[in-house]
């Protein structure tokens, strides 16, 4: 089982200081040293996001995942259509670097895993016939409540021109395993072993580019909580409250300074082993949600394939 998890996601960027301010307003930890901008969950002590600026505009430079087996990888990443690349100029040099068949560039670095998480209160939900909440509130005055706080990358998704192609290379060279998919539009991802549903998506552009990362917070509420506050200080788009039908996570999607999104998510599916599970193909009505608003309409369009920047665009 190669990959194991999502690590980071890098992006060049025109100016990190818009990327700084949203990306803590979301309740990320930030690290500035000079045009390159550093941000992470509380929790870690890695990088969950790195900004680097001087760009023309939004670009997604590479993804970092987790993995083993590096040497069996190298092997299998040319016969897949791939190519093993050097480290890009400022990146570290460790792990092994791919390009994938459509250009992305993909870091694997073989590190520890992050500790275990502490298991959080229950969420409980009174529901006919089980009462498990009895004498006391669920809900607590606002005032009560901290910002959110992300506790980890959860899971990143990008464009791709195609979609079965790119999950054909990540489970054939790079040892994942394809969770459920929406025809040729949309595809999931995950480990092969104690993954969540998807660690790496797809969805089908005529470029490649990034989409959004997701990131765990406690439990639904502060989904809601958070994706409100982040509404207000970004003012741009957002796509929530919902809860998705392909993963059954609850979300709250808010747009980053150049189009692309940021998601609140919890309880998402978990896959313990890829061999017992069976990948669905969902119809087209199935693939952004169960329930939630309506989807905005450049949820799913692809800034960095235009030719004009995302705040000329909007």
């Amino acid at each position: 089982m190669p990959v194991l998890g999502p690590l980071s996601v890098t992006l060049e960027v025109p100016d990190i200081v818009p990327g700084v301010k949203f990306y803590s307003d979301a309740g990320l930890i930030a690290t500035v040293e000079g045009t390159v901008a550093r941000l992470r969950c509380a929790p870690q002590d890695r990088d969950s996001i790195v900004l680097i600026g001087g760009g023309t505009r939004k670009r997604l430079h590479h993804i970092a995942l987790r993995a083993s087996a590096l040497e069996q990888i190298a092997v299998l990443v040319p016969q897949h259509g791939g190519t093993i690349i050097d480290a890009p100029d400022g990146c570290e040099a460790a792990g092994l670097w791919v390009r994938d068949p459509h250009g992305m560039v993909i870091q694997l670095a073989d590190c520890r895993a992050d500790d275990p998480q502490q298991p959080s209160e229950i969420f409980e939900i009174n529901s006919p016939g089980r009462l498990v909440r009895k004498r006391r509130s669920a809900v607590l005055p606002q005032s009560a409540y901290a910002p959110a706080k992300p506790l980890r990358l959860g899971h990143i998704l990008v464009f791709t021109p195609d979609v079965l192609a790119s999950v054909a290379f990540m489970t054939n060279a790079l040892g994942m395993g394809l969770a459920d998919r929406a025809q040729d539009i949309i595809a999931f991802t995950c480990a092969k072993k104690d993954s969540d549903h998807h660690v790496v998506a797809f969805a089908k552009s005529p470029e490649v580019g990034f989409h959004h990362t997701s990131f765990q917070v406690v439990d639904p509420d502060e989904v809601g909580r958070g994706g409100r506050a982040l509404v207000e200080k970004a003012g741009r788009g957002d796509w929530g409250f919902g809860r998705h039908t392909i993963g059954s996570n609850f979300f709250h999607y808010i747009q980053d300074p150049w189009g692309s999104w940021f998601e609140y998510y919890s309880d998402i599916d978990h896959i313990d082993d890829h061999d017992l599970w069976v990948p669905s193909n969902y119809g087209m009505e199935d693939s952004l949600a169960s329930w939630g608003p309506p989807v905005p309409h450049d949820f799913v369009h692809n800034y960095e394939a235009d030719s004009t920047a995302f705040a000329t665009a909007a």
